[in-house]
């Protein structure tokens, strides 16, 4: 299976650090070895970087783990086939338009005879059952609200419903975001942590690298990291609850929903 890094802030804040170590999981010290891919929004503009080859070998994650892009939402993906030929057009994360923004999405899982109809508003590129579930959602956001983007409750509400619908097709981890928030879903497993003040030092499972937050952060800053596994072997995760979908906004889970039938509940804190 592959594994997804997210990241949501309250200010621009580069990754990385979290992503030195979500790079050595592409091959170095995990066996993700089928491509690998980051977007960074900036403003209403998007980043997106993609390399069929592992992570640990890829020049071009070289290149993001030592330039400090600076960014309020941020989502990366590692890849282990499961569906679509090891290739570029099925490389993760997937980018599409709607209402005027980028939204970007990124799979973690494998969808069982998931073949929903297309209409031909967004269609998939490449062969992937993520690429599919991120074009048919897009396409029903659209057919459900149609040239005017609901606000945020309507469409927190309508994205829980398309999740139940893909989700019962397999495992349907995911990341997505349009540069205004992050929602996370953990069909089987994700976890975050939210670092703010008082900042501590953390340092990573995968790489011997420490960080000291108090040397590169401002008080008021907040930063929330989603990831497949921790990144850091001295900090306390959050594991979601399998089957529970999260809003982050601002660098805090502002909300999550279960998506099995049940009631709504509000993350700790």
């Amino acid at each position: 299976m592959c594994q997804l890094l997210g990241m949501n802030c309250n200010v621009p804040t580069d990754i990385c650090f979290s992503f030195t170590g979500f790079q050595a999981r592409g091959g170095a010290t995990d066996v993700h070895t089928d491509g690998w891919g980051i977007a960074f929004f900036e403003e209403r503009g998007a980043r997106l970087f993609l390399d069929p080859q592992p992570s640990s070998a890829s020049p071009i994650a070289e290149l993001v783990r030592h330039y400090p892009i600076r960014s309020k939402n941020v989502v990366a993906h590692i890849r282990k086939a499961t569906q679509g030929a090891i290739g570029l057009e099925n490389t993760h994360p997937f980018m599409r338009e709607l209402w005027g923004r980028y939204w970007i999405f990124a799979h973690n899982g494998n969808l069982v005879d998931f073949s929903p109809p297309f209409d031909g508003s967004t269609l998939p590129v490449g062969c992937t059952d993520s690429e599919r579930a991120f074009c048919w959602m897009l396409q029903e956001l659209r057919r459900r609200f149609g040239s005017t983007p609901p606000g945020d409750e309507a469409l927190f509400s309508a994205i829980h419903a398309l999740t139940l619908e893909i989700a019962r097709h397999g495992e349907f981890n995911f990341l997505l975001s349009n540069g205004q928030w992050l929602l996370a879903h953990a069909s089987t497993r994700l976890a975050y942590i939210v670092r703010q003040a008082p900042f501590a030092q953390a340092h990573l499972k995968d790489q011997d690298v420490t960080v000291d937050f108090n040397q590169v952060t401002k008080p008021e800053d907040r930063v929330a990291v989603i990831a497949t596994i921790p990144l850091t072997d001295n900090e306390l995760w959050t594991l979601m609850p399998a089957g529970s979908l999260w809003w982050f906004a601002e660098g805090d889970a502002v909300r999550s929903l279960e998506t099995v039938p049940g009631p709504e509940k509000k993350p700790a804190g």
